[in-house]
């Protein structure tokens, strides 16, 4: 399903209309998951308080407070903009069905709720326009005092108020979420580069009367629009068929580069993990990798030509390379006969030596915007999906373009945005761990694009699921954190349960 505008997501709701559904009866269903979809994201029961407009957005905000307070137990509060008398008649009948106390005259009592204390914004919904007025600017005031002050966290329904749903613009006083849970389908503007600090990470709420499922140019990474990766495995599989993975990866600057990409390797399902690093460094990297990685230590990169892989990643951590081995590592990407993932000083190299046609339909390149900027210098004025899309039109290899909303796409394919992930990954580390992942993905068989996208939204979910424990926070996240809860997030992607 392709994300779409304000009049796409009207064709949809119109569709359902004629299809026999009722206002009231997508109302319930969009609110009851939402209740669902954030109890999962803040799986610690704790206390909400919703925001509340006068439209269908509070309306489903009130679905989903009854939902975790009976399903969930948590405490629910409200907070109303508006007398019930100015409300949407389905509004005000969802607000009596709730049955809960009175709206808080002010702001909450935050010291004295349970944690977590979520902040539901349900002032606005996706046919607003403009910038926040009162009483709703100061609704959007408080809870970003909350946010900053008191250690709330704000989820946004459909979008957050204040924001442009098409372009993704938004202004001073537009609510600011830490996740942005969109019904029915995945709003166009929201996916942009641009509105990532308003949105938060992004979650699909999926409404099955909403959705159309027609391909376009844009489109969300989750388990809700895509089939892939879902199916278990063959009760007689075995390490072999999940493929084997050869790493060139860590020096004797960069060891736990190293350690992260075979982690990342063996937590990605690969059935067999290679690790090749220089001779030097061999025994300080083989003392901290995981016992199932065989490390392998060489005296020249050329070694490797000798060596058979279902899949390569090339690159985390190995360095500047002196003139001679770096044109054997440039003849090796040239006439490698598996697919690959180029990362880090893979990419550097390529971007020193201008040998950007080297990369064909098999390789996977995975920079940094720095790195991005070295490979394609005359693009870095442009927005990041420009960039993206235009940069894939000059290659044939899949390209995964990291940020806080990761883009993968390649030359003839829609750009795909991630929808997983937190502050917390930015940290040295998560890029290698990433590579890793890519290369188990790619080694039991998986398309390049679909390697790329699984993977990115499976760290991303990882780092999610990890600030969900006790005792972790934004500031104490490791890649090996992450690393630790790749399971759990290939579970919700197998389960569409995020």
């Amino acid at each position: 399903m392709a994300a779409v505008t304000l009049s796409g997501m009207r064709a949809a709701e119109q569709t359902a209309l004629a299809c026999g559904w009722t206002e009231e009866q997508l109302l319930d269903l969009a609110g009851t998951r939402l209740g669902g979809a954030i109890a999962r994201f803040f799986p610690q029961s704790g206390t909400v308080v919703a925001y509340l407009g006068k439209g269908h957005n509070a309306g489903d905000a009130l679905v989903a407070l009854k939902i975790l307070r009976d399903q969930f137990g948590w405490q629910v509060f409200m907070r109303a903009a508006f007398p019930l008398g100015d409300c949407a008649p389905l509004t005000c009948k969802k607000w009596h069905e709730l049955g809960a106390p009175s709206p808080l005259g002010g702001p909450p009592a935050w010291r004295d709720l349970t944690r977590p204390l979520v902040l539901l914004d349900g002032l606005l919904g996706i046919g607003a326009t403009g910038a926040l007025r009162q009483p709703l600017s100061g609704m959007a005031e408080e809870m970003e005092w909350l946010r900053q002050n008191a250690g709330a966290r704000v989820a946004a329904v459909d979008l957050p108020s204040g924001i442009d749903a098409d372009s993704g613009v938004y202004t001073p006083g537009t609510v600011i979420a830490d996740i942005t849970f969109m019904i029915g389908l995945a709003k166009r503007g929201l996916l942009t580069a641009h509105a990532a600090n308003a949105t938060g990470a992004l979650a699909l709420v999926e409404v099955e009367p909403l959705a159309l499922p027609y391909a376009g140019d844009i489109d969300l990474i989750s388990p809700q629009t895509m089939t892939f990766s879902k199916s278990p495995r063959p009760f007689d599989f075995h390490k072999g068929m999940a493929g084997r993975v050869s790493l060139l990866a860590g020096s004797d600057t960069y060891t736990g580069a190293a350690v992260l990409a075979a982690t990342g390797a063996l937590r990605g399902g690969t059935g067999l993990i290679t690790l090749h690093v220089p001779q030097s460094a061999a025994a300080a990297i083989a003392s901290r990798c995981p016992p199932e990685v065989m490390v392998r230590g060489y005296s020249s990169i050329a070694e490797l030509r000798d060596f058979s892989a279902d899949t390569w990643v090339l690159g985390p951590g190995i360095g500047e390379l002196d003139t001679k081995e770096s044109n054997i590592l440039l003849d090796i990407l040239v006439h490698l006969p598996v697919p690959a993932v180029i990362d880090a000083d893979a990419l550097n190299l390529i971007a020193r030596s201008g040998s950007i046609g080297i990369l064909s339909k098999q390789h996977i390149i995975t920079p940094h915007p720095g790195e991005f900027q070295r490979l394609a210098p005359d693009l870095a004025s442009l927005p990041r999906e420009k960039a993206a899309r235009t940069f894939a039109d000059r290659i044939p290899a899949t390209l995964l373009l990291k940020g806080c909303r990761t883009l993968v796409t390649r030359s003839g394919h829609p750009l795909w945005c991630n929808a997983t992930g937190s502050p917390g990954m930015a940290t040295g580390g998560q890029g290698d761990l990433l590579s890793g992942v890519i290369g188990a993905c790619l080694a039991v068989g998986h398309d390049p694009l679909e390697a790329a996208a699984f993977s990115a939204w499976l760290c991303g979910r990882a780092a999610e699921i990890a600030l969900g424990r006790p005792g972790l926070s934004e500031e104490s996240l490791t890649p090996s954190d992450v690393a630790l809860h790749l399971g759990a997030a290939c579970l919700d992607w197998k389960n569409s349960t995020r």
